[in-house]
């Protein structure tokens, strides 16, 4: 995956996912707390966040069901890759995210995992889930807008 945007912007991985599955609100920044062989796996690309989401747990937040697969040359030191691990948010995103998701039944989805300066960042979404019509909808309108390139192509 290594796409570079920005100078210092290394994305690791992406979650496709997240825009079929819902409508984003709002997104924000958030460092997250890794051992050595987590951060070594997440250099070899070795990461997946499809499926995962983040709660609250005593005023903090976690990320839940990412996999990180295990460090071939870590041994005994090694970690365990369905971890929940902990995000790296000011105390004012902690309490608004509570409040979103506690008040309008909201969840907290990450959207892509990169490097900036060094430090291994996640980007989350405070999102709302999509209904079966809406997904629909979204694949009608990308596939009619794949047809009518084709066509265009083949008038010129």
């Amino acid at each position: 995956m290594n796409k570079k945007t920005k100078p210092g912007l290394k994305i690791i991985c992406l979650n496709r996912k997240a825009s079929f599955n819902y409508f984003f609100e709002d997104l924000l920044e958030a460092g997250i707390v890794l051992k050595g062989s987590e951060i070594k796996s997440i250099r070899d690309g070795k990461i997946n966040i499809a499926d995962s989401y983040a709660i609250e747990k005593n005023g903090e937040i976690f990320l839940i069901n990412s996999h990180i697969s295990s460090y071939k040359q870590a041994s005994y030191s090694n970690h365990n890759p369905m971890d929940e691990r902990k995000l790296l948010l000011t105390k004012r995103e902690i309490n608004k995210l509570i409040g979103k998701i506690q008040r309008e039944g909201l969840t907290i989805v990450p959207t892509k995992m990169y490097f900036k300066k060094g430090k291994a960042k996640i980007e989350l979404a405070i999102a709302k889930g999509k209904k079966q019509f809406d997904k629909r909808s979204v694949k009608k309108n990308r596939d009619w807008n794949r047809d009518k390139a084709r066509y265009i192509r083949k008038s010129s």
